[in-house]
C-alpha cells in the first residue's frame, strides 16, 4: 500500500449472497396467499418525494406487507438475514426497514430494466436488497433477475424459496416475463448516509 490510512481492511465483500431454506413451502404458501387484487397497485419508480410512472423502465404490480403483529414473523426472518449477511460481508451502518415489505407480481410482458435501488432523494439511504423468489422456475418464463458487474450479465437462482440480498447501489433487472407469473417479495434495508 502506497500510503495507509491505518484503517482495517474487509475482504468478504460479495456482489450479491444466495441463501435457501429461510421460509419453508407452507410459509411461501402464506405469503403468496396474503396477495389481494383490492390491495395491489402499479409499480411506480422512487424519485425525489413521490413514485412515478415509467412505463420504458418498469412494469409490475405491487402490493405492501403491512407491518403488523401477524406479518412479523416475515419481517423478522429477513430482518435477522439481513443483518447476519451485513456482519458477514459490508459491515454497513443499518438501521432497518424504512418502507414496507413489496410483494411484487410480474406478468407477460412485464419487466424491470436496468436500475439500481440507491439514489439521489428519498432512496439515498438504501443499504442493502433483499428479494424471496416465491414462484417455481416452471411456473413462468423470462423474468430473471441479473446482476451487471463489470460488463458481465450474472444470472440470479431461480429455484423456489431463494433469498437474494446485495447492496443497493448494484445495477440489476428483471427480463421481461414472455410466459406466466413471477412473483417475489422485495424490501430494502436502509441506514445512516455513507462514511
Amino acid at each position: 500500500m502506497n500510503y495507509s490510512f491505518g484503517l482495517p481492511l474487509k475482504h468478504n465483500f460479495a456482489e450479491q449472497i444466495y441463501y435457501n431454506g429461510l421460509f419453508l413451502p407452507h410459509e411461501i404458501k402464506m405469503i403468496l396467499d396474503m396477495w389481494s387484487n383490492d390491495e395491489t397497485i402499479k409499480a411506480t419508480l422512487s424519485s425525489g418525494e413521490t413514485g412515478e410512472y415509467v412505463d420504458e423502465l418498469r412494469k409490475s404490480s405491487v402490493m405492501f406487507i403491512k407491518n403488523n403483529p401477524q406479518n412479523k414473523w416475515v419481517y423478522d426472518k429477513m430482518a435477522g438475514l439481513a443483518v447476519k449477511t451485513n456482519n458477514e460481508r459490508y459491515w454497513f451502518d443499518l438501521l432497518g426497514f424504512q418502507e414496507e415489505l413489496q410483494l411484487t407480481r410480474y406478468s407477460e410482458g412485464d419487466f424491470f430494466d436496468w436500475h439500481m435501488d440507491f439514489g439521489a432523494g428519498d432512496i439515498s439511504a438504501r443499504k442493502l436488497s433483499i428479494t424471496v423468489q416465491l414462484s417455481d422456475p416452471d411456473e413462468y418464463e423470462g423474468g430473471d433477475l441479473q446482476f451487471m458487474a463489470n460488463q458481465k450479465v450474472i444470472n440470479a437462482p431461480r429455484e423456489k424459496g431463494t433469498i437474494i440480498i446485495f447492496p443497493s447501489f448494484v445495477m440489476h433487472r428483471v427480463t421481461p416475463i414472455t410466459k406466466g407469473i413471477r412473483q417475489s417479495i422485495v424490501g430494502w434495508v436502509w441506514g445512516p448516509p455513507y462514511r
